[in-house]
């Protein structure tokens, strides 16, 4: 804070007071109103614009006389620091018994509370979860409605005016005091709520143009009001409008569940980017989601940024923002260092050449005296080990290891081979003599954990640790063997990721006694290996640490002489005696001095943390080893004890006083046991790495050493890597104790982190090198690893190597105090580097902990880590959360953890999770084991019940946002493209040959006449139903007789050109039904049937399209009808309004007088409707001569005749799908079976069974039917192949849509199939839309489709550029299938209308024949959409006259050539304009967007974007447990910032289904929009990110 608020001070002092404004230059004052209006407008971030103005204005503003400016500037800052912490001196004298946290010095947890103070006002908004998530929690039934978000504003803006008036200042119109206001409440972010207006419809934008503080202040608030006005004004227009999503597949699987009602007019043009938010009419913009975004929305200020160079974006690239570093940031300032060398090693008399020599010492001179005392869970000694024990038993041990082990008459074991050993951390014992039996055997023992279950955090990875070092031999306690997994056959089960171990129990029984003639080998101490030490780094893989003899002697002897160690010394051990201080300590040096060590169980300490201080009392120990958790839990439970002394102690050693917190709890420990004895001199905290083994330690006080340190440090300073002593009064703060001196015989020294090991200056930071003899030699078979962490070789800044001895790196990072004392402030492994600066994990957790209350997490159980996301470290903070802990609790105690790191360490968290109880993995000794826990996270398999993610604030390096250029002229486009040698994009299909024998008929009814009476019973139809069995048929003269009937019932009740709509299920009568109505003079307009279980969607559609049709009749089956007119249809829709209603079930056998003739072939043959994927109902208008030309198109394509068959597996009521059924087959006389796809509901097989069974070449499906069999038939083919299912005679199977082609979806339909026969080939789609509906079909003759790979950073600059296959951002696009006969295709600007060359991608015009005629709409807005349907191009061929389809796409020339030996030109189709999302200047798909999102994660079954005000919104379908819904809040939030640049706002979770379908299987966005919206979607889980 103490930054945030310089800054903001300086920002005053820079201020021109009004007479200085009056003197500024004109050009000045310019560029000032300038900058105030890109502020004001979002081009420019608040930093940003700060710089930019203090340049402007530094040459103008008066110093005050022969003061420095920085000084004036610190004396404010002390001054506002002491205001914010009122009564900060009287809290320190509190009680410290009162406090029972962990790493906590009272000075932070004032430091947060102060941070969060600022923050008070601040509301996000919570994320809500379905009941069945909230597990354990009290919360009613939802989230209830937030309250407006106005009153928070109103409360912010209050406190903005009581800060004005404390300050010098307030009574100048200044115009960025109020942004300064904002950043020290707002913890420096510009308040968008300005900029949030604009978005709501009729809200106008309402830019502050900051006259004055007040004005502006009064703006601001205006400005929210009104968003909040908008945000709960009810748009009520219309009632909620029916849905119109029909009837999908998907749908009718869950009929039970509401459907998202909601149709819009046709108003929404192609090009809506002019209005930011438009709900659907009649989603009440009210409900809670919205105005839970509305928060979220004025919660995200603007990103904090540091100051940007200025950024070019090249042509294609476009670049992350480099974060350039801060001009003004620390840097350090002091001389060079100069290396630390300890006190030389001391000789001792008769110290003996190794360590088995000094057991064989004791153990034959002293055999008596005790060496180890184990305890059990009670704390009361079980066993000691006396020397002469020790010495016999491993000795036995080492004998039988060599000679009594064997496979095939070798030994099993020679010198020098490794040896697991795998003991409990409650038997020391038994390890003490596997350690020194291996010794004396010269085996090398590896001590690891006992694997407990098979699925162990990072046991996998001491699986791979024992493998690369050839472990063959495990030894382990017979209880312990017995504890462990078993196979089948009773043998230890072989753990994930092991080698094959033998086991071997090291029990007495077990052993043999040697024979009296054999000795072990006591050898000097070499540079062989004496043990391998394991090491788990930051990613979670385990190293081995060789340590050598003669380097574990030195260690020996260095502690010895630091310690001041003597023989027979007491010693109590708290840690793992199995590594680090534990072994060091408690198993090698105690041995060196024959002390006796008391060894304390982690199981012990769990059930009583006193236990260890009662053994000091109780043996009079001389020396304790503990960690400062163990401290910190004595203090929970002190109050229980009175008479306990801790006066015999001479040394405390805290073996983790490298962690810069463990200076609270030794400041605390000390407050408390001082009264019993404990000397405050006596604490002696040591700083050690397992590379370096001991690399400093406070001396015990007799040694006559300085007085111990203590330095206060800036944060600030410390993510610079600078050190900068800070007064205690200012919040971000650390405070670090000295570790004492550098161990004998070592020499010491800083270097910097990354890079060449530069010496680091005085007053830097760095990582600690240590070298001496006495550290570890390698990793064990990682020569590379080793040679940079062992053999590191520090350089002066003249690169001149400071001495020709290799160092060792430590790990640690600290810096060389006064007095020689080191002081360490932070670890490698949780240094995280966040935009250039780093940050501690252990500091970032301390302050996380003293965020009060902590009701809602468990202390000591919070791990933070970094993920590297989008080229940066981000922050993740997870913690497991009590069980009692309501969710707003949580959510509330997230929140101000999220402000009080962002206030104290200036850094953004990304992610804060809280999980279950207990769920976290465990470390071996308790603790969370911080690898595995990121893997989990990374993987989406830690189960949160709670997260909330802030990629807005902690995400600044995105691309720019893209500048729309202004655009070029026509002259210059085209000569552009002539130079850049790009063909305007433009192509067309074959010309339309001359008339066969039909052709003459202008009218598709005449050609029916024409067949009934040429080929009477040549078979045109036949329907297949579930079984696979025809369900009916007709032929020429059938269909004919059928048509006759219905044209005579209508004749008498009808006027030529009525409109009539035909509400049939598929099948012949919806067919006859059609040419009855052409027979009558009237116009059809076919309506999919409601679904009877599912009225309540379905029959509004049906009303809606009989309405906008103007149909004056329906015309139906019996059961249908009586649907219609039944109870439940009136509680959908209102029946009474239906117009007459015809059931043609059984009509009489009337010829009509006379069949109708329509006078010119303009005129209307049909009506179209449908729905597009936007949801917009369209009607189209079909002429008789568009009709025919679309047949006799579709006829050439395919090479239609009489004598083909082909299957057809589409719903029949609009678009190609319907010209299929009812059209074509009449026109070209081929036989077309017909299979519903509603019946492969019941049978998946039922459509290709049909192929085989009847050999047809040519079928047509859609991509719903196409899931439907690759999923329901992938596994199946085995089966079918069975039952002669051959695919071998397909030679084009067609999917008909109006979109990209599902590439992935049409491959794996061919690669499941291919063992049927299905040729790769065969398989291709077709592109139609409203304007037209079949302009692209693959037909039988021309060349393949081809595929090819665009760049799609390109693609959202509208550029189309191919790369190669795999390249990164790659995106493979299927041409939509060659362009019909007869049809012309251009590619066309959108904006402004003229032809583009072949590498843009525009829209797709299309000039035909059988385009439509236009929109048939109720709503009178043809004039709108006029130019849909006849539109020219700027410039160019402007006499044509094109139809405009909405679909973005591109042309290009390929390689192969077509049927008439032309170079083949293929038709691309991107996607949707209108579905297009325009984010930071740059156009969107949404298709890329789910794509990537669906690959995140395995239980995402299906996703959908869409925005609203600007926030992306991504909507998931679980399938999986609802425990995995939260997982997938950081993995979909990762996946779309890393591969598409972009924050998402919400993400939401629902269940399978959700997610509304059309009939050809495309995703109804905007549907899903409105339900969202209106709160229809019953989510299991709402996340708004920050």
């Amino acid at each position: 804070m103490a930054e945030r608020t310089s800054t903001g001070l300086l920002t005053m002092m820079l201020e021109p007071t009004p007479a200085v404004a009056m003197t500024l230059p004109a050009e000045v004052r310019e560029k000032l109103a300038e900058l105030e209006l890109e502020l004001s407008e979002g081009d420019i971030t608040q930093k940003g614009y700060e710089k930019k103005r203090g340049k402007l204005l530094a040459p103008y503003i008066p110093q005050i006389q022969g003061v420095d400016p920085s000084l004036q500037i610190d004396n404010r800052i002390q001054a506002s620091c002491q205001a914010v912490l009122p009564g900060s001196k009287h809290n320190k004298s509190r009680a410290a018994n009162t406090r029972d946290e962990r790493f906590r010095s009272d000075l932070h947890t004032e430091a947060v509370q102060a941070a969060l103070a600022k923050y008070k006002e601040r509301k996000m908004p919570m994320p809500s979860k379905r009941r069945s998530v909230l597990v354990q929690s009290s919360v009613e039934a939802c989230t209830p409605p937030d309250t407006s978000s106005a009153s928070e504003d109103e409360g912010s803006l209050r406190r903005q005016g009581r800060l004005a008036t404390s300050t010098p200042y307030q009574g100048h119109g200044h115009p960025a005091v109020e942004h300064w206001f904002n950043r020290v409440i707002q913890g420096s972010s510009t308040s968008s709520s300005a900029s949030s207006t604009s978005s709501h419809p009729g809200g106008r934008s309402v830019t502050t143009t900051n006259t004055t503080a007040h004005a502006a202040l009064n703006a601001n608030a205006a400005a929210t009001a009104l968003a909040d006005l908008m945000a709960h004004t009810q748009l009520d227009n219309h009632s909620a409008p029916p849905d119109v999503t029909g009837l999908s597949e998907r749908s009718t699987l869950h009929t039970e569940r509401p459907q998202v009602a909601s149709v819009r007019g046709v108003s929404r043009g192609y090009n809506h980017h002019t209005s930011v938010m438009e709900t659907a009419d009649g989603v009440p913009v009210n409900s809670r989601v919205s105005s839970k975004i509305q928060q979220l929305l004025n919660t995200l200020k603007r990103p904090k940024r540091p100051p940007l160079r200025e950024f070019f974006v090249d042509d294609f690239e476009e670049l992350l923002d480099v974060q350039e570093p801060d001009p003004n940031q620390p840097k350090p300032e002091g001389q060079q260092m100069s290396p630390l060398e300890g006190e030389h090693l001391g000789v001792v008399n008769k110290w003996p050449p190794s360590l088995p020599a000094a057991l064989q010492r004791w153990g034959t001179t002293q055999p008596k005296s005790p060496c180890l005392t184990a305890l059990d869970n009670a704390g009361k000694p079980v066993y000691t080990l006396t020397y002469g024990k020790l010495w016999t038993r491993s000795q036995k041990l080492a004998y039988t290891l060599l000679n009594k082990l064997s496979t095939r008459n070798e030994p099993l074991l020679m010198p020098g081979d490794r040896v697991a050993l795998v003991f409990p951390n409650n038997d020391p014992v038994m390890f003490m003599v596997a350690f020194y039996g291996c010794l004396l055997a010269e085996l090398v023992p590896v001590p690891i954990e006992v694997p407990l279950t098979r699925k162990d955090a990072g046991s996998q990875q001491i699986g791979f640790l024992l493998g690369s070092c050839g472990v063959t031999l495990a030894l382990t306690t017979d209880a312990c063997q017995k504890g462990l997994p078993k196979a089948q056959t009773g043998e230890v089960a072989t753990f994930k990721g092991w080698p094959r171990l033998l086991w071997f129990v090291t029990d007495g029984k077990h052993v043999v006694k040697p024979p009296k003639d054999w000795h072990p080998p006591i050898r000097e101490a070499s540079n062989d290996i004496a043990y391998i030490e394991y090491k788990t780094s930051k990613e979670g893989s385990t190293m081995g640490i060789t340590v050598s003899h003669s380097a574990m002697l030195a260690h020996c002897h260095a502690l010895t002489q630091a310690c001041g160690y003597t023989e027979a010394e007491t010693i109590t051990n708290v840690l793992d005696f199995k590594r680090e201080a534990g072994l060091w300590h408690g198993v090698l040096t105690s041995v060196m001095n024959r002390m006796h060590v008391i060894s304390i169980p982690y199981s012990l300490m769990k059930v009583n943390p006193l236990s260890w201080i009662q053994k000091v009392h109780t043996y009079k120990a001389r020396v304790a080893v503990v960690k400062s958790r163990d401290m910190h839990w004595s203090l929970l439970a002190q109050r229980d004890q009175r008479d306990i002394s801790l006066s015999s102690l001479r040394m405390l050693i805290v073996a983790d006083g490298a962690n810069p917190w463990s200076i609270s709890s030794c400041d605390a420990f000390l407050n408390v046991f001082q009264a019993r004895g404990l000397r405050p001199e006596v604490i002696c905290p040591c700083a050690s790495s397992s590379e370096a083994m001991t690399v400093a330690i406070r001396r015990p006080p007799e040694m006559g050493v300085p007085p111990p340190g203590k330095a206060v440090l800036s944060m600030g300073g410390l993510s610079h890597s600078v050190i900068r002593v800070d007064t205690e009064e200012k919040l971000s703060v650390l405070t670090v104790q000295d570790v004492g001196q550098v161990m004998p015989g070592a020499v010491v020294c800083v270097v910097r982190v990354e890079g060449t090991p530069y010496l680091c200056q005085t007053d830097e930071v760095g990582e600690i090198c240590v070298s001496s003899g006495s550290t570890g030699v390698a990793y064990y078979g990682l020569p590379g690893m080793t040679k940079n962490v062992f053999e590191t070789i520090p350089v002066m800044s003249s690169g001149v190597p400071i001495s020709d001895r290799p160092f060792t790196r430590t790990s640690l990072l600290g810096f060389v105090g006064p007095d020689s004392l080191v002081f360490i402030v932070g670890k490698m492994d949780g240094l995280m580097v966040v935009s250039g600066r780093r940050h501690n994990a252990d500091d970032v957790v301390a302050t996380a902990l003293a965020v009060e209350p902590m009701k809602f997490v468990y202390r000591g159980r919070i791990a933070v880590f970094s993920v590297s996301v989008l080229h940066d470290e981000r922050i993740v903070v997870v913690a497991e959360q009590r069980p009692d802990a309501s969710e707003e609790d949580s959510f509330q105690w997230m929140s101000r953890v999220l402000q009080a790191i962002d206030s104290i360490h200036q850094v953004g968290v990304y992610c804060l999770a809280l999980v279950p109880a207990n769920t976290l993995p465990k470390a071996p000794l308790g603790g969370i084991h911080i690898s595995e826990t990121k893997q989990r996270f990374l993987e989406g398999a830690l189960h949160p019940c709670n997260v909330l993610m802030c990629p807005h604030t902690c995400v600044t390096n995105l691309p720019k946002p893209r500048q729309k250029q202004p655009e070029v002229g026509p002259a210059s486009m085209i000569v552009g493209n002539l130079v850049a040698g790009k063909r305007i994009a433009q192509a067309c299909g074959r010309d339309v040959a001359q008339l066969e024998d039909n052709d003459q008929f202008l009218y598709i009814q005449d050609v029916l006449q024409w067949r009934a009476q040429a080929t009477p019973d040549h078979p045109l139809f036949l329907v297949l139903n579930a079984k696979g069995t025809v369900a009916s048929t007709a032929s020429c003269l059938q269909l004919h007789k059928r048509a006759e009937r219905v044209a005579a019932a209508l004749m008498g009740r009808l006027n030529t050109g009525d409109h009539v709509a035909l509400v049939y299920p598929p099948g012949i009568d919806l067919i006859a039904t059609f040419y009855g109505c052409l027979y009558a003079g009237c116009v059809p307009v076919t309506v999919r049937p409601p679904h009877p279980q599912n009225l309540a969607t379905t029959l509004p559609t049906v009303k809606m399209i009989v309405e906008v049709s103007k149909s004056v009749c329906i015309l139906t089956t019996q059961a249908i009808m009586k649907l219609l007119k039944s109870k439940e249809a009136a509680a959908a829709v209102d029946i009474k309004s239906w117009p007459m209603v015809l059931d043609t079930d059984d009509l009489p056998r009337k010829k009509s007088p006379q069949m109708y003739k329509p006078p010119t072939p303009e005129m209307l043959a049909y009506l179209d409707f449908s729905v597009s994927t936007t949801g917009i109902l369209a009607g189209v208008k079909m002429s008789h001569a568009a009709t025919s030309a679309l047949c006799r198109s579709i006829k050439l394509q395919c090479e239609l005749y009489p004598s083909r068959q082909i299957a057809i597996c589409l719903d029949p009521y609009c678009g190609l799908g319907f010209a299929l059924w009812c059209l074509c087959s009449v026109y070209s006389g081929h036989q077309s079976i017909l299979v519903p796809p509603l019946e492969l509901e019941s049978n998946a097989s039922l459509w290709l069974a049909a192929v085989s069974q009847y050999k047809v070449r040519v079928t047509f499906c859609s991509y719903s039917v196409m899931e439907m069999c690759t999923k329901g038939l992938g596994s199946q083919t085995e089966a079918l192949r069975l039952r002669n299912v051959n695919l071998s005679c397909v030679r084009t199977c067609m999917v008909v849509a109006e979109e990209r082609p599902r590439i992935a979806l049409t491959q794996s339909f061919s690669k499941i199939f291919k063992d049927l026969g299905l040729s790769p080939r065969a398989v291709s789609t077709t592109f139609g839309c409203r304007v037209n509906v079949a302009i692209c079909l693959q037909g039988t003759a021309g060349p393949d489709p081809t595929t090819v790979y665009v760049d799609m950073r390109a693609l959202r600059h509208d550029r189309v550029r191919l790369v190669e296959r795999g390249s990164p951002h790659s995106l493979p696009l299927m041409e939509s299938g060659k362009i019909l006969p007869g049809v012309k295709v251009i590619i066309a600007n959108t904006e402004t209308k003229g032809p583009l060359g072949d590498s843009h991608l525009g829209e797709v015009w299309v000039s035909s024949p059988h385009n439509a005629t236009g929109y048939y709409t109720v709503y009178g807005e043809e004039a709108l959409h006029a130019d849909h349907f006849n539109t020219k191009l700027s410039f160019g061929d402007t006499q044509t006259v094109w139809a405009r389809t909405g679909y973005l796409g591109f042309l290009r020339r390929t390689e192969l050539t077509d049927a008439s030996g032309e170079r083949h030109d293929a038709l691309y189709v991107v996607g949707s304009l209108d579905e297009t999302l325009e984010l930071r200047g740059m156009r969107y798909h949404p298709i890329d967007i789910e794509t990537s999102v669906i690959r995140s994660h395995k239980s995402i079954a299906e996703c959908a974007v869409f925005t609203w005000t600007n926030l992306l919104v991504v909507v998931v379908e679980l399938e999986g447990s609802e425990q995995e819904a939260l997982d997938l809040v950081a993995l979909v939030t990762n996946v779309v910032l890393e591969e598409h640049y972009l924050i998402v706002g919400v993400v939401v979770v629902v269940d399978p289904g959700v997610i509304p379908i059309n009939s050809r299987g495309e995703k109804q966005r905007m549907h899903l929009r409105d339900g969202f919206l209106a709160d229809q979607l019953d989510p299991i889980y709402v996340a708004y990110n920050m």
